[in-house]
Parts: C-alpha cells; sequence; structure tokens
C-alpha cells in the first residue's frame, strides 16, 4: 500500500510539473506575442508604410525610379545641425533678416536662402508656370553652415556635384503643420530636387489632392517614409509627373526640412520695386451682392441724364405715400 501511495504522489508531482511547464510556455509564447505585436505597430507607426491608390503598380514604379534616399546624418551631425535651424529661428524673431526672407504660415515658417521666389496667394496670375523669382538681394544668403554641415556631406555622397547649390529653404514645421501638394517649379529650379530632414520623422506623400474647412486629404499614392537625418533625392517622374506634399497628420512633433537646389540662371525675376496688384475680389462680390431689381433700375433705359436712378425711386416712394394718404382719408371718410 505504502509503495502504491507513493506512486501516486509521484504521479501527482510529475503531472504538476508537466502543467506548470506548459502554463509557463503558453505565458511565455503569449507575452512574446504581444511583444510581437506591439513592434509591429510601432514599426507601421514609425515607417508610414508605403501604399497605392487604385494599385496602380506602373505608376508606382515611375515614382519609386525617380526617388533616392540617403541617411547621411548620424544623431550627432542632426544635433549640430538643429542647434543651427533654433539659430536661425531666433534670429528671424529678433528682425535681423531681410523682408522676404522669413515667409510665415499657419504651423510653418518658410526661410528662403539664396533665393526666394513667389507661389500660391503671392502671385498676380495663378498656375503653373507663372512663379517668378524675386529680385536679386532681397533674402539673405545662403548661411556657410549649410555649405559647411549639409551641403558638403551630399555632395562627397555623389548627389550633386560641387557649386550645383545656389538655393537653400528651410520649412520649420510644427506638430498639424503641412504643405500643399506641388511641383516644385521646372522653368525656375534644375533637377534633383534634394532634401534633408531634421528633429523628427515624417513622410513625404504623392499624388495627394487637399480640401480644406475642415482640411483634408485623399489616399496618398505613395507615403514615403522619411527618418531623421534622412537626405531625399526626387528627380524624373517623381519630381516632374505627380505631385507631392506633406499631410498635417503626418507631422506629430516639431519637423525640420532643409531644401537644397539649383536656380536657373535664365529663371524668370520680378523686377525690384515690384508691389502685387490689387485684388479685385471684394469689387466683384459687391457687384454681385446687388439685388435684381436694384441692378434694372441701375440700367433702365427709361432713366435719363438728367433723372439719376436714385431720384427716380425717390419719385417713386413719394408717389407711393400720397396714394396710401389718399386711400387712408378714403377708408375714414366711409
Amino acid at each position: 500500500m505504502a509503495e502504491k501511495s507513493s506512486t501516486k504522489i509521484e504521479e501527482v508531482v510529475d503531472l504538476r510539473t508537466k502543467l506548470n511547464g506548459i502554463f509557463k510556455r503558453k505565458r511565455r509564447t503569449l507575452e512574446e506575442d504581444r511583444e510581437i505585436k506591439r513592434e509591429r505597430r510601432q514599426t507601421r507607426r514609425n515607417s508610414h508604410e508605403s501604399h497605392s491608390e487604385n494599385g496602380d503598380s506602373t505608376e508606382l514604379e515611375k515614382i519609386h525610379e525617380g526617388i533616392t534616399q540617403r541617411a547621411l546624418f548620424d544623431d550627432e551631425d542632426c544635433l549640430k545641425i538643429e542647434k543651427k535651424i533654433d539659430e536661425v529661428v531666433a534670429n528671424a524673431e529678433k528682425g535681423r533678416y531681410r523682408e522676404k526672407t522669413v515667409d510665415r504660415a499657419p504651423l510653418r515658417i518658410k526661410y528662403f536662402f539664396g533665393e526666394g521666389y513667389t507661389y500660391g496667394k503671392q502671385m498676380s496670375e495663378r498656375g503653373p508656370g507663372q512663379e517668378r523669382l524675386y529680385a536679386r538681394g532681397v533674402v539673405d544668403d545662403i548661411p556657410k553652415w549649410i555649405f559647411d554641415m549639409v551641403e558638403r556631406k551630399i555632395v562627397d555622397a555623389g548627389i550633386v556635384p560641387k557649386n550645383f547649390i545656389n538655393s537653400a529653404v528651410i520649412n520649420d514645421y510644427q506638430p498639424g503643420g503641412c504643405i500643399v501638394s506641388h511641383i516644385d517649379p521646372g522653368h525656375i529650379f534644375d533637377r534633383p530636387i534634394v532634401s534633408a530632414s531634421f528633429f523628427s520623422a515624417s513622410s513625404l506623400c504623392f499624388g495627394c489632392k487637399f480640401s480644406f474647412k475642415p482640411i483634408r486629404t485623399t489616399t496618398p499614392v505613395l507615403s514615403l517614409p522619411i527618418s531623421r537625418g534622412c537626405v531625399t533625392v526626387l528627380s524624373g517622374y517623381a519630381a516632374d509627373g505627380i505631385t507631392h506634399c506633406i499631410r498635417p497628420q503626418d507631422v506629430t512633433e516639431r519637423r525640420a526640412v532643409i531644401i537644397l537646389r539649383r536656380v536657373y540662371d535664365n529663371a524668370p525675376r520680378l523686377p525690384l520695386n515690384y508691389k502685387p496688384e490689387k485684388n479685385n475680389r471684394n469689387h466683384s462680390l459687391r457687384e454681385r451682392s446687388r439685388s435684381p431689381r436694384k441692378a434694372r433700375e441701375r440700367t433702365s433705359d427709361s432713366d435719363s441724364e438728367d433723372e439719376p436712378w436714385y431720384m427716380k425711386n425717390r419719385m417713386r416712394s413719394d408717389h407711393y405715400k400720397e396714394n396710401r394718404k389718399h386711400r387712408n382719408s378714403a377708408r375714414d371718410s366711409e
């Protein structure tokens, strides 16, 4: 009996050990699965995985052919360059730059160096090909640190030849900032278009359409992940055949990008004393807001030169008052 009871105890102990082992393995497996899922979610969040609209693989292939990305700036480089960008912001706040160097918009500030140009609402006539360079000297020269810390690495990497860059723009985005879909004006800028990203990761989207109040975007043809310290180069179809933009939902932290380009020597340029034409929109709105009756009265053939429309209306008003007076007196007499 003693032997049987000891055997049963051993079997129970052995079974418990096995069950504990199974539960531990299951617990470990569940934890590993959770960790894997967390990593995947984080990867998707950080990388903004590329996706296409309508599965147009031909267009995607053409876009990818015109895109090159290189991780040229390590964390130490980024910190030094970001400090310089902060100095640019501080100088602008103190009013140390020329008139057209700083261009402010909600949640985004542009700093033009070397060359600046009109775009969007700044143009007297809108549309592709209407952009113009500002007159020489109205924006500040490219800071020496951009040549030393940014352009030199790009030239050393063989992306552009030396002395290719003559225009630098810093776009400083706050969370929720954006830049609408556009193509860099081909009559002003040579290709390739080179940009270096700092402060945080984001995405460059191709083929989006924007709508406003509230601001919304359509699904992009391609969403290209851009990490901090990454250099993105656009040419070919990616630069000329499809629009690119920065969506508000892709800027979750402060982000700055330095765009380096070459301006053509014969690019169209505004005169030094250029002033934008006054917008006649308010006048046209006033014209449209007039009632049809008043418009007819103003253009009526019966209005003679010696009887302006406002006098005629006054006479009509007096005639109406006189008739009403007669009607009231007749009713009282009854």
